[in-house]
């Protein structure tokens, strides 16, 4: 159940992805230059609330160099690239296994 859980979870999230791109690849016809959103404006458009405590999390709980190289990295890559590869790991996590009976 938790299996299914996740693909179903990933799929919608792929789905997502999915839209983010075709919203950026609309945003690049109609100006004539290619516009990629990053992450951390998407987030910060949604819930710039959540985006500044998780920051403060980060910084304060685990270490500052996880937030300044590694979440300034993923918050600068494009929208749909970050949400895409979250996807495929929640589908990977939710994969059946080969040769395992479920009952």
């Amino acid at each position: 159940m938790i299996r299914f859980i996740f693909r179903i979870l990933g799929f919608w999230l792929f789905a997502g992805a999915f839209v983010a791109l075709v919203l950026d690849g609309a945003r690049s016809i109609t100006s004539g230059d290619l516009i990629i959103t990053p992450m951390g404006s998407t987030w910060f458009a949604l819930h710039s609330d959540s985006l500044n405590l998780a920051q403060a999390v980060i910084q304060r709980n685990v270490h500052p160099y996880v937030w300044d190289p590694v979440m300034i990295s993923i918050l600068a890559a494009p929208t749909w690239l970050v949400i895409g590869i979250i996807s495929l790991l929640f589908i990977a996590v939710g994969k059946k296994r080969r040769g395992v009976v479920e009952g």
